[in-house]
């Protein structure tokens, strides 16, 4: 049983007084009417969720929550927890940081950021007081879900003194490409990635937002990942898309609403004989107000047979009102209306009907029903749920969405018509269509986007981020798990050390040397020379350097010390007292083939090149962009996988590094014939690459085996760094205290 802590920049209602009359109203919003529907559905209440708790800034004083709020909240499903914030300050954390810089900048629209250090303390500080706020009032088996981009700093405050704390945070706005983020100043740019890291799982509304965050995480904190999944600061991080749901029966059931109904055929009446074209936005240069204005404005002028025939209702409401650009803002679109009205209207007829108001869901629901077209076209928009609630308000399937392709839910709602917001053309012609369009043709899209919306509405969109977040918390669990500890290096250290003979298998780059620029950059240094003749010297071990260098290479470098070498990944080997030996064939006529294929990936991918082994040959990318390197990986394996079927070649997937090479050896065959030669009494396996993985897999439980690694693995533990290697190898070829064999 656990209790849900949603945390908001606001409290999810606002306190209206008039006179001595005190009401409470719902905020608008997506995030709100989301929230509010799971928290008022039967799966909320069946769930294994005790209590709800909603936390968020207050914009009512202590003495209305007290004296006004508390007595009403009964009605309500949850727990609310103020936050009441110094007005100044708050004004440059909302205003400031996160409306004039993260918004615009996220947007795309780098030309209105405001870099302002002061904005930037500002947002930090109201950060901080959500975390002290909370903390003090957490539990154990708490959830705690963050939303949107003011509260970015907080999932890593929280986790800073809560370390096994479950955190979600869930951005409901784009998430730029890294192009556009990196031009914010470093040390800002990096403390937020940091603090959205702090999170457990971290939600987006498409592929693409998961994506750039991921990028951006690469390139500025410098955090490996794998599918989405982010190591950083020793935690499984995972990102993911979770495109957000509308409560979809609420807006059907709203159609038999008697209210809604006469609503709906009063302005069926007002307007009869005419299509009727409906938008609703929030006042914001994101939504393309202007553009949408002069698309109708072209439309009207290229298609004169529609005047009289066609109605615009444009519905703004009120946002950011204490923002003086957007007060200029408002003043434009009227202006541009006005010259619109003035230009075309007539006695009978006026083509923009303009409101600036937040609606009631009643009025919403009937002019969603009663419009022939929706015309919903931002410049960008993190989701946009009006398209969603158009279309599950218009239960007769009759109505045509057009939607701008910059929109996040054109990636769920394909069947609109999607135009790209700021071609007059573009947006004229989809009107032209969309009034045109067969009934059969409206139903059929509608019918498709209806059933998808249905299908991940509200309450599936917050049980599949609580879902997956639970997994997340599962396999970090099962890292921990694997994880070496003092007392499982105590336990290794006593079998070592009473062990009478031993064989030691150890992988070489990323292992016992980190990984170098260039291959021939990764020379043993001292430190490692002499660890290895001190465990050498020992006779009861048995010392294999298993690697995927050539033996020529192993030879140099680590030759003069009595050691077992394995070049190749196995293709030949050197026993600590004999003359290399080979277990490929040496032909190498196959690599003709290969090379130019490789070759023609090192002009495609700066900084990668090839190498040729005897019995392998290798394509690195360590040095290249990180996603270009990858994506050509990634081509290069489906190419060469092609050209090598039914041959007896195989393509290995490596740290970093596509190589080809004869089948039939491999890591794992090797060790396991060292193994079974050498009869010891303690195995230990380290390696840190998908070849290793091998060797994990063939020696089971009768080594120990260690992955220098964050990923899934076959080894029974990990360790985090390459740098953990040889002092733990220092460790276990210490003799035991008195007390350690004692307690052993």
């Amino acid at each position: 049983m656990a209790r849900l802590i949603i945390i908001s920049n606001r409290l999810p209602f606002s306190v209206d007084r008039e006179g001595d009359q005190v009401t409470i109203r719902q905020s608008s919003g997506g995030l709100v009417s989301a929230i509010k529907s799971y928290f008022e559905s039967d799966t909320a209440q069946n769930s294994h969720i005790t209590e709800k708790l909603w936390m968020g800034v207050a914009d009512f004083s202590k003495e209305d929550f007290e004296q006004e709020v508390v007595p009403k909240l009964d009605k309500y499903d949850f727990t609310a927890v103020p936050l009441f914030t110094d007005k100044t300050v708050y004004k440059d954390y909302y205003n400031g940081f996160s409306n004039s810089t993260l918004w615009p900048l996220f947007h795309y629209f780098p030309s209105l950021v405001e870099y302002q250090s002061d904005y930037f303390d500002a947002y930090t500080k109201v950060n901080a007081m959500f975390a002290e706020t909370l903390l003090p009032m957490l539990k154990p088996d708490d959830i705690i879900w963050i939303h949107d981009y003011q509260l970015m700093l907080l999932p890593g405050m929280i986790r800073a003194q809560q370390p096994k704390a479950t955190i979600g945070f869930f951005l409901h706005i784009p998430f730029p490409s890294y192009e556009i983020f990196r031009m914010m100043p470093t040390d800002w740019k990096m403390n937020i990635l940091r603090g959205v890291l702090g999170a457990d799982l971290v939600g987006f509304h498409t592929y693409d937002y998961v994506e750039h965050f991921v990028q951006s995480v690469r390139m500025v904190v410098g955090a490996d990942s794998n599918f989405r999944s982010i190591q950083y600061q020793n935690r499984l991080v995972k990102a993911d898309l979770f495109p957000i749901g509308i409560d979809y029966k609420k807006f059907q059931h709203a159609a038999k609403d008697p209210e809604v109904q006469q609503l709906r055929d009063e302005v069926q009446q007002n307007f009869a004989g005419k299509k009727i074209i409906f938008s609703v936005d929030r006042l914001d240069y994101t939504k393309g107000l202007m553009d949408r204005l002069n698309g109708f404005e072209y439309f009207l002028t290229e298609h004169p047979e529609w005047q009289d025939r066609v109605v615009f209702v444009l519905n703004v409401v009120p946002s950011r009102d204490d923002i003086q650009a957007y007060t200029r803002r408002k003043r434009t679109i009227e202006e541009k209306i006005s010259g619109i009205n003035g230009k075309f209207s007539s006695i009978s007829w006026q083509p923009v009907i303009y409101r600036y108001m937040h609606l009631p869901f009643n009025e919403l629901s009937a002019l969603y029903q009663t419009a022939d077209v929706a015309l919903i076209t931002p410049l960008r928009d993190g989701m946009n749920l009006v398209a969603k609630e158009y279309i599950a308000s218009t239960v007769s399937q009759k109505g045509v969405l057009i939607l701008s392709e910059l929109a996040g839910a054109a990636s769920e709602l394909s069947e609109a018509l999607l135009v790209n917001p700021t071609d007059v053309k573009d947006v004229s012609n989809a009107i032209v269509r969309a009034l045109n369009m067969p009934v059969p043709e409206q139903k059929q899209r509608m019918a498709l986007m209806q059933k998808r919306l249905s299908d991940y509405d509200v309450i599936n969109w917050v049980n599949d981020f609580l879902d997956q977040l639970n997994n997340v918390k599962t396999e970090q669990a099962k890292q921990q798990t694997k994880l070496m500890d003092d007392k499982i290096v105590e336990q290794m250290h006593q079998a070592y050390q009473k062990a009478k003979k031993r064989c030691l298998l150890l992988d070489y780059d990323g292992t016992l040397v980190p990984f170098a620029r260039l291959p021939q950059e990764a020379m043993p240094g001292k430190d490692l020379l002499g660890l290895l003749k001190k465990m050498a010297a020992d006779k009861k071990n048995n010392v294999v350097i298993i690697s995927g260098r050539e033996g020529d290479t192993l030879e140099n470098w680590l030759g003069k010390v009595p050691l077992t070498l394995v070049a190749e990944h196995g293709a030949s080997f050197k026993m600590k007292e004999g003359d290399w030996q080979f277990a490929a064939p040496v032909s190498d006529t196959w690599k003709e083939e290969i090379r130019p294929v490789m070759q023609t990936f090192v002009t495609r991918c700066v900084g990668s090149f090839v190498e040729e082994k005897t019995n392998t040959i290798a394509w690195h990318y360590r040095n290249t962009h990180p996603d270009l390197g990858f994506v050509r990986s990634r081509e290069l394996i489906n190419n060469l996988n092609q050209l090598l079927q039914n041959t007896l070649l195989q393509v290995i997937d490596g740290n970093k590094v596509v190589e080809v090479r004869m089948s039939g050896f491999d890591k794992g065959v090797m060790a396991r014939k060292l193994v079974q030669e050498l009869d010891p009494d303690f195995v230990l396996c380290i390696g840190d690459d998908t070849t290793d993985e091998d060797m994990f897999k063939a020696l089971g439980d009768k080594a120990y085996t260690i992955k220098v690694s964050h990923g899934p693995t076959a080894a029974q533990f990990t360790v985090l760094s390459q740098q953990n290697v040889l002092p733990l190898l220092e460790e276990l070829s210490q003799p035991l205290t008195k007390k350690q064999y004692a307690g052993s």
